[in-house]
């Protein structure tokens, strides 16, 4: 089964995206966007840039976790990962959005 992204209203009323692997697993989630028009631009940005390895920060959490960030060619943040508890995890994690991303189908659930 193929990835998705699922667009959705949060309890505060922002749209927020997510894109989960065939398997249901969250990969990637993004922050909140006042109107569903700037979550379906972050979806389009995702597919776009999803690809590009150059595109992604890794990073460690305080407490010894492994996430990483999808950004766009400006630099802004368009997608942040769970946190893995090894760096091997979070690499699984971002090839499983390069091969998820771009041809993921949209799910609107708002």
């Amino acid at each position: 089964m193929a990835g998705k992204f699922e667009i959705y209203e949060d309890k505060a009323g922002e749209y927020r995206f997510r894109l989960k692997a065939g398997n249901g697993e969250i990969i990637l989630s993004s922050e909140g966007y006042v109107q569903k028009a700037g979550a379906e631009n972050g979806v389009s940005s995702v597919k776009t840039n999803a690809p590009n390895d150059a595109r992604y920060e890794r990073t460690e959490t305080k407490s010894g976790g492994h996430r990483f960030n999808l950004k766009a060619s400006n630099g802004q943040v368009i997608g942040a990962s769970e946190s893995y508890t090894s760096a091997s995890g979070r690499d699984n994690g971002i090839e499983s959005v390069k091969r998820n991303a771009p041809e993921a189908r949209v799910e609107d659930l708002t």
